[in-house]
């Protein structure tokens, strides 16, 4: 029997070894500070702003796309709501900046998995379960109180 031709191109590994699992490996990106989606919605907002004062102002279509993701999925809205959950963050030095903001964005990635919106991480087990590499840097109950007062912070009608 005649080997057959394969039926598509051979993929190319990655370079990195990058991994979000129970062992954070970021590669070159470990200890770069990161965004939550409600942090770049007010960075992004704020220089289109300062632009648009300086007339320039160049909407491109991945611009605009970005803005209105952003603008969907960015769990807090309000400035202040957005400090108080990064001050909260940043005292948690056990943590690793990206799951710092992975935190900050937890109850967004949890609102969506339900179509009614109110489906929100009441537990620790649950934070540790979608970011497997907090799950020996902080105690359950030090997380838990952590979502607790992140939770306090969540207003549906921002």
């Amino acid at each position: 029997m005649a080997a057959t031709a394969p039926t598509s191109r051979s993929r190319e590994q990655p370079a990195g070894d990058e991994e979000a699992t129970s062992d954070l490996k970021l590669g070159e990106f470990q200890n770069v500070p990161t965004l939550t989606l409600s942090e770049a919605r007010v960075l992004i907002n704020a220089v289109m702003d300062r632009r648009k004062q300086q007339r320039k102002v160049e909407e491109t279509e991945t611009l605009v796309k970005t803005l209105d993701y952003l603008d969907v999925f960015a769990r807090f809205k309000q400035k202040e709501n957005i400090e108080a959950v990064e001050r909260m963050l940043v005292g948690h030095d056990e943590l690793e900046l990206f799951e710092r903001s992975q935190l900050g964005d937890l109850f967004l990635r949890l609102t969506l998995l339900d179509d009614g919106g109110s489906l929100c991480c009441e537990t620790s087990e649950e934070a540790k379960t979608l970011i497997p590499s907090l799950a020996n840097k902080i105690s359950d109950i030090d997380l838990q109180e952590l979502l607790d007062e992140i939770s306090k912070l969540r207003n549906f009608t921002e």
